[in-house]
């Protein structure tokens, strides 16, 4: 049994999506479960989280073979095959595959092999190409024993995300409290059920096909994208509730995520705060998170060496919390017991 693929995704950017695949990491190895983390967003912010610039220009510059998620699908594009991933260990229980800005590169590669996925012959290889990131994923995992695998993407709908959502079990959208991201939720739906559905198809063109026989060995991801559930977050706060300016655009959200991405019927009635679907209502920690950058570590764990001293300690305190709670929302959501 693989361990869960899980894919924080919005095609909408600045909803602070790497901040939070930074601090669940953290949080469920905390909880003692083995976490691999895989940046596949080509702008590596994640990787920048966890790593010292040093660190990352040394990987890039080396460019090892499976040193970056780039570096173990790269051979690819040429004539070779997948090569294993190098994890750095960034603690007890926590894995890191880093990103890699050369990965942009690749988006035309996978573009070009789609279509030919639906052929009559030669199947093999364009379905070598598009699942390379379950593959990679897949191996990662096995490595150390992962319970868990956390995958950020970058803000697009391209060939890339594509990819990565085949390859993903499931996903979870964070969405911060604006226009933009509720027309961004708008989109998504539809795009990831047709992600679905494509994949589905091509996934029985290979298992009728007379290539399949040949290669008893080779597995692909089944595609199944199962949305479990939104956050919000990134607005300002007052009494503890959202200031009413982003009223309008959070209380929305219920309706929209029921009707364009589970395709059930709306309920203009229900509000985030009692949303089933709604796993969290992450707080804006402010001039926590330049404390947490500079000693690269999580708001939770940071302490009065640190500069979290008064209100700043209380804050720490709720933020670990909140992630405690988040994981074991999410921990409920997918199976996984901690």
């Amino acid at each position: 049994m693989t361990p869960p693929v899980l894919t924080f995704f919005n095609n909408k950017g600045g909803v602070g999506k790497t901040s939070l695949i930074y601090h669940l990491a953290w949080m469920f190895a905390s909880l003692r479960k083995r976490v691999v983390i895989i940046d596949i967003d080509p702008q590596a912010n994640l990787t920048a989280a966890f790593l010292a610039e040093e660190k990352i220009e040394q990987i890039w510059d080396d460019q090892t073979q499976g040193s970056t998620i780039y570096q173990c699908v790269k051979p690819l594009a040429d004539v070779g095959d997948i090569v294993e991933p190098r994890l750095q260990n960034i603690a007890p229980d926590l894995y890191l595959l880093p990103g890699d800005v050369g990965l942009s590169g690749y988006e035309d590669t996978l573009s070009s092999v789609w279509p030919d996925s639906m052929g009559d012959s030669h199947l093999y290889r364009p379905m070598r190409i598009l699942s390379a990131f379950w593959q990679v994923v897949q191996m990662a995992a096995s490595k150390v024993q992962a319970d868990i695998i956390l995958v950020d993407i970058g803000p697009n709908l391209g060939a890339i995300n594509r990819s990565v959502l085949i390859a993903t079990d499931y996903v979870v959208i964070p969405l911060g409290a604006d226009l933009f991201s509720l027309q961004g939720l708008k989109n998504l739906g539809p795009i990831l059920k047709s992600w679905k559905n494509l994949w589905q198809k091509r996934l029985n063109n290979w298992n009728n096909s007379s290539e399949q026989k040949h290669y008893p060995e080779f597995r692909l991801p089944q595609g199944k994208m199962q949305c479990i559930g939104y956050l919000c977050q990134q607005y300002g706060i007052r009494l503890s509730r959202p200031v009413k300016a982003y009223d309008k655009w959070i209380n929305q959200i219920p309706n929209v995520y029921r009707e364009m991405v589970l395709g059930e019927a709306g309920d203009t009635t229900i509000m985030p705060e009692n949303d089933r679907y709604c796993l969290a209502t992450i707080r804006h920690y402010r001039s926590l998170i330049p404390l947490s950058q500079e000693h690269r570590k999580p708001i939770f764990n940071l302490t009065s060496a640190d500069g979290a001293i008064g209100s700043h300690a209380q804050a720490a305190q709720d933020a670990k919390k909140d992630f405690k709670d988040l994981a074991e929302k999410i921990a409920d959501q997918i199976g996984m017991v901690l």
